[in-house]
């Protein structure tokens, strides 16, 4: 029976838990909300477990369920931190490209080389579009607000006359130190997360100890009304605290 719980934890986790990550720009469809697979977990527990142990594999579906949604998070979190280096990279290499007198299309044919996700605004350049447009458009993508800036100064170099090179010089190094100010708030953020997850992952440690000793909690929590009250309980805060840390974390990121 404790195989069949964990079976369930791991469906909703599988569920729950997305696709490899599309890279920014991509295809973001997907086949099915969070809500309606957690229902297909929900439904298959109440088809398949037997009925005493329906409420302690609903529990750890619903925790396995949590994880992944944390999961999620810190994906799109790690996704965001990829697409700024790539975007920082990028500025440099077009400061680079424009100093030296590139034309601004071939200068943005190599930075759509280097990151594929600008293609798009090479493709307008080419054909004689909005370029500023087309980088506000692509600044939405998450870790890639700084290509506002870039479009800011192609705006100011284009109705002043001004030399675009220079521009987007002053705007690769803005850029650059937006992100040291990030990778020092994430090495700060680092210890209030492992400390997080470090008190998340005790009562486990707990319970192992305690079945090594000779005691039996795992019936405990799964055989009795108490214990199972004690497990939806704890489960529940113990996501509460990584959802809250997270929170912060993201504040602080804004």
């Amino acid at each position: 029976m404790t195989v069949l719980a964990a079976l369930a934890a791991a469906l909703s986790t599988w569920l729950l838990v997305p696709g490899p990550v599309a890279p920014a720009g991509g295809d973001r469809h997907r086949s099915a909300t969070p809500m309606a697979q957690l229902l297909v977990v929900l439904g298959l527990v109440l088809l398949v477990v037997p009925r005493g142990w329906v409420a302690p594999v609903l529990i750890l579906a619903s925790a396995g369920g949590g994880g992944a949604l944390l999961w999620r998070r810190r994906a799109a979190a790690r996704t965001a931190e990829v697409n700024a280096a790539r975007m920082a990279e990028v500025c440099d290499l077009l400061a680079a490209e424009l100093s030296a007198g590139r034309p601004t299309e071939t200068a943005l044919e190599e930075a759509a080389t280097a990151w594929p996700v600008i293609r798009p605004v090479a493709e307008v350049c080419c054909l004689g579009g909005d370029v500023p447009a087309a980088f506000h458009e692509l600044s939405r993508t998450p870790g890639a607000g700084g290509l506002r800036l870039l479009a800011a100064a192609w705006t100011v170099s284009y109705r002043t006359g001004g030399g675009l090179g220079s521009a987007t010089r002053r705007v690769a190094e803005a850029v650059r130190r937006e992100q040291s100010t990030r990778r020092v708030v994430a090495g700060e953020l680092a210890s209030a997360r492992a400390t997080a997850r470090l008190v998340a992952g005790l009562p486990v440690v707990a319970l192992l100890m305690g079945s090594g000793a000779g005691a039996d909690p795992w019936s405990v929590l799964f055989h009795t009304p108490l214990g199972l009250c004690c497990l939806a309980g704890g489960l529940a805060v113990g996501f509460l605290g990584l959802w809250w840390i997270e929170l912060i974390a993201r504040e602080v990121d804004a």
